[in-house]
């Protein structure tokens, strides 16, 4: 699971911005967002520095 959605909405960014600053089909990055699919982690990274953030806010800890 990941916090991309949260993050997104937090700044105030649409999907279909950050689907072209990563060059990517929105349909992927929409995936991304509701959590149908997991980016790799070097796309993770890359949304984490497009996003400015650190890429341990994009990630929901399993732990208790």
């Amino acid at each position: 699971m990941n916090r991309i959605k949260e993050v997104l909405e937090a700044k105030g960014i649409k999907q279909t911005w950050l689907a072209e600053k990563l060059g990517k089909s929105y349909n992927m990055v929409n995936g991304y967002v509701q959590n149908r699919q997991q980016p790799r982690l070097e796309v993770l990274h890359e949304i984490a520095q497009i996003l400015d953030v650190d890429v341990k806010d994009l990630i929901v800890s399993s732990k208790l």
